[in-house]
């Protein structure tokens, strides 16, 4: 029998010379006290990943702690790619593993030395959304196999212990690209609804050849999927880091969407080019605010708010 497809199979081979691909998680604690953020990266394998980079190897495992009201936290630890267990190409489900960090299908667990801190995480995850949101081939994709990810287990970081049934929730997500993009904005909120089923909203916008833009919005709401493909910007920029965009439709269905990435947790990363011929800087909250309007024709208007749900991601576009 043939495994169904999940969105998270690998696309690179261990001898790609030029490619990232990432799978990563963002949870946002279920408590409001934080958020965390995981990366399982391959970079040029083929090529050892960027000889003389400080972020270089061709295997990397990232940590990164958002706490509410405080300083972000990231820890980084490069490996070798002898180490490395990785499943086929196209092959379901997916394992990547490297010393004593995993990501499969539905969890992942790690545990990284750096710097003098020691963080480690056994997590399992279940969803009910999973979405395509870009595909051009060898070019490049994003797509999301857990869209609405409920997460359980446990995070320590240097003895302090976060854990609970649920722990918390956001998303797994999976992109791969033979280099990045010049500009990209992206965002995804995860929005409790009391008495209704949550909903998730993921948008992403990023410069193509030619002059074009991609543009594109995904909306889960009360179990049904909604994509837009006319996202409009209001207003968008690095400096103040905010991003309100619109997306109407013919039928009467319309959202308006603003994400506040400003405030304490705001936190800025450098990524290595796959060319290797430097760095560039992304800037990243993963403790957002997200307030999102929808309209339906011939309905009550409807609000959804998240005071510390979304995240909010910026490249290139001060």
């Amino acid at each position: 029998m043939r495994s169904v497809k999940t969105l998270n199979e690998v696309f690179s081979s261990p001898t790609t010379r030029r490619r990232y691909e990432v799978w990563f998680i963002r949870l946002g604690l279920a408590d409001g006290g934080g958020a965390w953020w995981f990366r399982y990266l391959l970079m040029n394998p083929g090529r050892g990943g960027c000889a003389g980079e400080r972020q270089g190897m061709p295997v990397q495992v990232w940590a990164t702690w958002f706490p509410h009201q405080g300083k972000p936290q990231t820890f980084i630890q490069g490996f070798p790619l002898e180490g490395l267990d990785l499943s086929g190409r196209g092959q379901s489900p997916i394992h990547l593993r490297i010393a004593n960090n995993e990501i499969g299908e539905n969890f992942c667990q790690g545990t990284l030395r750096v710097d003098g801190h020691e963080i480690s995480w056994d997590l399992r995850y279940r969803s009910t959304f999973r979405v395509t949101l870009s595909n051009k081939g060898w070019i490049g994709f994003s797509r999301t196999p857990h869209s609405d990810a409920l997460f359980s287990g446990r995070i320590m970081l240097d003895g302090r212990t976060f854990e609970g049934d649920p722990l918390g929730f956001g998303l797994q997500g999976h992109n791969c690209g033979y280099r990045h993009r010049n500009f990209w904005t992206w965002a995804h909120a995860y929005f409790p609804r009391p008495g209704a089923p949550h909903s998730t909203l993921e948008a992403l916008v990023y410069e193509m050849p030619l002059g074009l833009v991609f543009r594109k919005a995904a909306l889960w709401h009360d179990r049904k999927q909604y994509l837009f493909r006319n996202l409009q910007e209001i207003r968008t920029g690095a400096a103040d880091f905010v991003w309100n965009f619109r997306c109407p439709t013919r039928d009467g269905f319309s959202l308006e969407v603003e994400i506040d990435g400003r405030g304490p947790s705001l936190h800025r990363l450098p990524y290595t080019k796959t060319d290797c011929s430097g760095s560039f800087e992304v800037v990243n909250n993963s403790l957002s605010t997200a307030r999102l309007c929808l309209q339906q024709f011939g309905k009550p208007i409807e609000r959804l708010v998240t005071t510390t749900g979304a995240v909010l991601e910026m490249v290139g576009r001060g």
